[in-house]
């Protein structure tokens, strides 16, 4: 089965449960999407704007994200980042999204998660789930990891890369499965990375999360080869966002 021209999982165990096509040009669907606003993390140089089209809208089919560099608010750059936040959050499933990524060096997309209980526990407590990251200074290389806190309440992490060449060219399909005793991720279907429930450390991943899909420019990450500032705007783009559980 597919849906836009693009395969679908319903049918193979799944059961779609929520999505955007991108289908209605304009702001997004305020039922669906909340925004992050200003300098919000990672002494990034974006201030993120809310409903803004100039760094968010929908146009051709497609979730368009774009940083621009711009003086706004005290900062030099303007970017989007979109959440589900208030809206929509998932506990185990399928959670896919189709995107094409920035290629100036500076720039920093993400697709992530983190547990709704984070403005009562904190990060790393709450949880994050990193479903592709990527920095443009080394191009190609996606990456995925798991946050949280440790039996001692400091932050961990583990992770795991692919390299995917064209990923600021064409679009790839960038997913995570996510059950009860392990975390998959893949790229178009190739797992490349499994985060598995040892026993050993405590598990945050059995709870509520909500997405997050933003545009960082510079940061702790993403700016340690400088930004540069010639390249601007620049088009982070997302064909869909397709959430599925498990069917039955």
């Amino acid at each position: 089965m597919k849906i836009n021209g693009e395969e679908d999982y319903t049918g193979k165990g799944w059961k779609l449960v929520w999505n955007d096509e991108f289908d209605r040009d304009g702001l997004l669907d305020p039922k669906k999407w909340d925004y992050e606003t200003g300098r919000v993390r990672n002494k990034e140089e974006q201030f993120y704007t809310r409903a803004r089209k100039e760094n968010a809208r929908v146009e051709g089919g497609k979730l368009v994200i774009e940083g621009r560099r711009e003086p706004f608010e005290g900062a030099e750059y303007t970017a989007a980042s979109v959440i589900t936040r208030g809206r929509a959050g998932w506990k185990y499933g399928r959670i896919a999204v189709r995107a094409k990524l920035p290629k100036t060096t500076g720039t920093w997309p993400a697709i992530w998660m983190l547990g709704e209980d984070i403005d009562k526990v904190g990060w790393p407590r709450c949880g994050e789930i990193d479903i592709m990251e990527h920095v443009a200074h080394n191009p190609g290389v996606v990456h995925a990891t798991l946050h949280q806190a440790g039996a001692d309440g400091k932050h961990t992490s583990k992770g795991g890369t692919i390299k995917v060449p064209d990923c600021m060219d064409t679009f790839h399909v960038y997913a995570t499965e996510w059950f009860p005793d392990r975390l998959d991720f893949f790229v178009d279907d190739k797992k490349y990375f499994t985060y598995a429930n040892d026993g050993k450390q405590p598990w945050t991943f059995d709870k509520r999360y909500y997405l997050l899909i933003n545009l960082a420019i510079g940061g702790g990450w993403g700016g340690q080869k400088g930004v540069d500032a010639t390249g601007f705007p620049q088009r982070y783009e997302i064909g869909f966002v397709r959430v599925y559980e498990k069917a039955g």
